[in-house]
């Protein structure tokens, strides 16, 4: 079993920045998968970045530019920094733990842009 803790969400006005943090513990393999999606109100879930504990990245076209991903493998977390933030990022926040086909997900965090 893997936990995952989430932290860094709130408000802040369009343009603004906030960064996320996410821990991981429990049975963590050394080689994963560890990430952000989210879920606007009536949305679905998507994806919005993701690094492999090799260091390779991927990010929703939409956060390109604007938002990026880290993690510290010793501390067996991930990180998302968002600046330039939009209405449109306004949604929960979901960390995700991935590892020998098994998923986890983070209780999430709301990040919500309004002036």
């Amino acid at each position: 079993q893997v936990q995952l803790v989430e932290s860094g969400g709130g408000l802040v006005q369009p343009g603004g920045s906030l960064r996320l943090s996410c821990a991981a513990s429990g049975s963590i393999f050394r080689i994963n998968v560890m990430g952000w999606y989210r879920q606007a109100p009536g949305k679905q879930r998507e994806l919005v970045a993701v690094i492999h504990s090799g260091g390779n990245t991927n990010y929703a076209d939409s956060v390109k530019g604007r938002f990026a991903i880290s993690r510290d493998n010793a501390k067996n977390t991930v990180y998302l920094q968002m600046d330039s933030l939009k209405y449109e990022d306004t949604a929960v926040y979901y960390c995700t733990y991935s590892a020998r086909g098994s998923d986890y997900w983070g209780q999430g965090t709301q990040v919500s842009v309004s002036s």
